[in-house]
């Protein structure tokens, strides 16, 4: 007689009070473990690159001044523009460069925006760049 023999072709105990674990929870239990939860985003987050803002000198803000103007006076009727401008990181120092394309509604010197026709609000001070296309 080997080992366990008295035991090998029993029938297999259910129990009648626990239902049996699904085979997926099973394997769950066998999945490595994050000890570090979260420290793979902060990584993530610490290797995302961001870009610097861009100073204009007082030549490249006339520029900029007399595009707007003609993008003011165009209206709302007038081509489209695209609008380069600068939008800050809400995590980290620095940000990103984002181009918006539309008409131009109007300029609320009240809270010193742009207005484009599609509702969108582009800080004056954010602007770097405006061309008609």
């Amino acid at each position: 007689m080997t080992a366990y023999e008295d035991i090998l072709h029993l029938p297999h105990h259910v129990s009648a009070r626990h239902a049996q674990m699904p085979i997926a929870d099973r394997a769950a239990q066998f999945a490595p473990f994050a000890a570090l939860t979260g420290y793979g985003d902060v990584i993530r987050e610490t290797r995302r690159m961001t870009e610097r803002r861009i100073e204009l000198d007082e030549y490249e803000q006339a520029a900029l001044n007399e595009a707007l103007c003609e993008a003011l006076r165009a209206g709302a009727d007038g081509p489209e523009w695209e609008i380069t401008y600068f939008q800050p990181d809400a995590k980290k120092s620095g940000g990103a460069y984002v181009m918006a394309v539309g008409r131009v509604r109007r300029l609320d010197e009240e809270t010193g925006t742009l207005c484009l026709i599609d509702g969108t609000k582009l800080s004056l001070s954010e602007i770097t760049k405006v061309q008609q296309l």
